[in-house]
């Protein structure tokens, strides 16, 4: 097991604006008997990175620096004692709870997954966090199947452009909104419809493209005023899958929900502990990565920033501008 050494990373040692994002030297960490050390390539900025700087979303697993950042790409530099499943060399990738915006972390040796072939390991840092989280609430918790009907908010987003091309792939149709300087994108990636949430109703939109028949999952980041438009949207025995509350809460026409016979589903990846982890990261790596090494999925990269440039990326991420992951390349 090779020793500590020093490290580059972003601690926060305060709260509040980008400017509080900084590069310093601390110690590399150890991995445990069944971890494996990562010399990380790249990572990327999500909504719990901003949120996390400017101290209203702590790590649930803190270590003993702040550092942000949810999930990595990189090269496998050392094993413990027990790890098996990889060796020095390899190229892998994954979700954490914190500590990606460093030149390395820890992981138990079943939470790393392979980065798919085709796929650069520059890229692959912006991968995990979002399409593991779409295909989580879509598929595994949502139940959408081929043939059935999607409503993705926030469509232009790291999630919404992984959740229109999982919908593809798997043969869903998809509708989502975004703002009007998006939808082309949108468009581009398969949605069937891109509504521009500042001139149109989307739950219009919703009963018109699905002939009055609705969606069967909603995945939603918004909340807020969404939460009872999404119930309007819903399919009979639809589900709304609720993983962020951009707009914070909202009411819920629960007689609505109940005629309708729909469910409200709210997950998050970054509280669940490293077992329900370990087991997502293996049933994705089997069902969801040959999806991009058969190109039907690929990251979707809007811009990449340096991490001394850690700052510049978060301002962009604060001002909506992105279309896709904005990443980072930390070496």
């Amino acid at each position: 097991m090779s020793a500590a050494r020093a490290m580059r990373a972003v601690v926060l040692e305060s709260h509040g604006g980008p400017e509080v994002l900084v590069v310093r030297a601390v110690p590399a960490p150890t991995p445990g008997p069944d971890e494996i050390r990562v010399a990380v390539r790249a990572t990327a900025v999500n909504r719990a990175d901003v949120l996390q700087r400017m101290g209203l979303y702590p790590d649930p697993f803190p270590g003993p620096h702040e550092i942000p950042g949810l999930e990595y790409a990189g090269v496998v530099e050392s094993c413990g004692s027990r790890v098996r499943a990889w060796r020095p060399g390899d190229e892998v990738m994954g979700i954490v709870s914190g500590g990606a915006y460093a030149e390395m972390l820890c992981v138990h040796e079943r939470q790393a997954m392979r980065v798919p072939r085709g796929v650069a390991l520059g890229d692959a840092g912006a991968l995990p966090e979002v399409f593991v989280t779409a295909w989580d609430a879509l598929v595994v918790q949502g139940g959408l199947t081929s043939g059935r009907w999607a409503l993705v908010h926030a469509g232009g987003s790291g999630v919404g452009t992984a959740a229109i091309q999982l919908c593809r792939a798997i043969g869903a149709r998809v509708i989502v909104t975004c703002s009007a300087d998006k939808r082309g994108a949108c468009l581009a990636l398969g949605a069937h419809a891109a509504v521009d949430h500042r001139a149109e109703d989307f739950a219009e939109v919703v009963r018109r493209e699905t002939g009055g028949a609705g969606a069967d999952v909603v995945l939603d980041v918004v909340g807020g005023d969404y939460a009872a438009r999404n119930v309007a949207c819903l399919a009979t025995r639809g589900t709304i899958v609720q993983v962020g509350v951009m707009r914070g809460d909202g009411p819920v026409p629960l007689g609505a929900l109940m005629r309708a016979r729909g469910r409200i589903v709210g997950t998050v990846l970054r509280p669940r502990p490293v077992e329900e982890k370990v087991a997502i990261s293996r049933r994705f790596e089997a069902e969801v990565v040959p999806l991009f090494e058969s190109g039907a999925l690929r990251p979707v990269i809007d811009r990449r920033y340096r991490l001394e440039d850690v700052a510049d990326a978060h301002r962009r991420m604060e001002a909506n501008e992105n279309v896709g992951k904005i990443a980072i390349d930390v070496r």
